[in-house]
């Protein structure tokens, strides 16, 4: 399917109903476990610092191979090398100060941010719920710009600091997962209807 064909790809919504409800559970489950577990546990924490990009970027590539490939989604694509290089720069920054890790989290939700934006704007006419990503995105870029901010007025930054952006990315993956359901809903009541 090329770039602007309007046409909605063969289990578009299937996939990404099992993405999205995939990525909300790993997002909660991640923003638990730091709040609690990995709360005082530095080795804990700095294993699921390091985690928590490389998942976006497994995400981003197994989404992107599902919806025409890492070449025909560029935002995505992207992202991919981006959460890799993040989870790279935190492996390397926990070994000098949570201000840097906090700072590099925020830059990489900038970028993040403005990249699921741009996915969400590409996929508006290909696949529906893309406005709660949309909104994600946003948020994320936004939050990013607060991590930064934080990150040079905070002296005790802990994996807390970025449990409220999981949980965040956690409920906007719920509420577009719950749309697609809805909207299957509403298409089978037509059906049986007609």
């Amino acid at each position: 399917m090329k770039l602007g064909d309007t046409r909605r790809a063969p289990n578009t919504d299937a996939w990404l109903k099992r993405y999205y409800f995939t990525r909300f559970a790993v997002a909660a489950l991640w923003a638990v476990a730091a709040l609690t577990i990995a709360k005082n546990n530095f080795y804990l924490s700095a294993i699921m610092l390091v985690a928590y990009p490389l998942w976006d970027a497994l995400a981003n590539y197994l989404d992107a191979q599902r919806s025409g490939g890492l070449t025909t989604n560029k935002s995505q694509l992207i992202n991919f090398f981006v959460s890799v290089i993040t989870a790279l720069a935190v492996a390397i920054a926990l070994m000098q100060s949570m201000k840097i890790v906090l700072s590099i989290f925020g830059t990489w939700a900038v970028v993040a941010g403005l990249l699921q934006l741009a996915t969400g704007i590409r996929r508006w006419k290909l696949a529906d719920a893309q406005w709660a990503m949309i909104l994600s995105g946003a948020q994320s870029t936004l939050a990013g710009g607060f991590f930064i901010y934080r990150a040079g007025i905070l002296t005790n930054i802990g994996i807390g600091d970025v449990a409220g952006y999981a949980a965040f990315g956690a409920f906007y993956f719920f509420v577009s997962a719950v749309s697609l359901v809805i909207t299957d809903l509403r298409r089978s009541s037509v059906r049986s209807a007609a």
